[in-house]
């Protein structure tokens, strides 16, 4: 009783999350190139064969850009609503369009992924728990306050993809405009490290195995900074940082009721080889 779990990409550059079990996955967001998604995958020892649908959290191009050609190639439904679409202005001619509502769960096979809104600065953004085999994984990037929507479905996951976008201290320090600075700080920007960190600290369950720190400003964060302060506070969930330049491993989220168990991450066989602008 499994899922499987990777950060193909997280960060301003591009932002790509698979969920998946043995036999079928879901992205969430694919804003890295096909032929990255692809190469990172391979490395990965996954195949995009499992992969099944793409889910668009919002319309900014580090969560789209590479939506259209891999949709295209791979022939995979895209889930989307209308307004981030819209606001998106992808040509995503032949390839098959959905829209999703929050709160009403989509099944992908033996997936269930339930989109829920949040507050970030885009036409229609969603947050998204995908659940099977009784595990549920969170994504939970591009928000700027915890609410009532982002603190419940955290307190049922059994891992997340959590955003820690910037350190108030390096944010202060940098060389962004003021305006910019109070965009990324409103509470439709980003979440910052203590912002997160408040969250996880207060409301992660017990059962959480994994979280993914994710979203890293390139200029206002720092990977061992993060993981320091969250380490702090694991008490038993794994701190991992998911990197803007490369994959993370593969992690398996298991769990038997409340418990959760941990594993190694998973090398899994190679599949036979295959033929990257954000606002913040």
């Amino acid at each position: 009783m499994q899922l499987f779990i990777t950060s193909l990409n997280s960060g301003s550059n591009g932002n790509c999350y698979y969920i998946g079990n043995e036999q079928e996955a879901v992205l969430v967001d694919a804003g890295i190139s096909c032929r990255e998604t692809e190469k990172r995958m391979q490395r990965l020892g996954l195949s995009m064969r499992k992969v099944k649908a793409i889910f668009v959290s919002h319309e900014h191009s580090d969560h789209i850009r590479g939506i259209p050609v891999l949709a295209k190639k791979y022939k995979l439904p895209v889930y989307i609503t209308s307004d981030t679409l819209y606001r998106s202005r992808m040509s995503l001619e032949g390839i098959e369009v959905l829209s999703f509502t929050g709160y009403e769960p989509v099944q992908v096979g033996g997936l269930s992924v339930t989109a829920f809104p949040k507050f970030h600065d885009a036409a229609d953004p969603h947050s998204f728990v995908v659940e099977g085999n009784g595990v549920k994984v969170g994504v939970l990037t591009d928000i700027g306050t915890a609410c009532e929507h982002v603190i419940r479905h955290f307190q049922q996951c059994h891992a997340a993809f959590l955003e820690t976008n910037y350190d108030d201290d390096l944010l202060d320090q940098g060389y962004y405009p003021y305006h910019l600075k109070r965009r990324i700080r409103g509470d439709r920007g980003h979440l910052s490290n203590k912002q997160a960190l408040e969250l996880f600290a207060a409301y992660k369950p017990a059962f959480m195995s994994h979280v993914l720190l994710s979203h890293l400003s390139k200029d206002n964060n720092c990977p061992k900074l993060v993981k320091a302060l969250f380490d702090t506070y694991a008490d038993g969930t794994e701190v991992v940082v998911a990197s803007r330049f490369e994959e993370t491993p593969v992690y398996s989220i298991r769990c038997q009721g409340d418990i959760f168990e941990r594993s190694e991450p998973v090398v899994l066989p190679l599949q036979a080889s295959y033929e990257q602008l954000s606002l913040f």
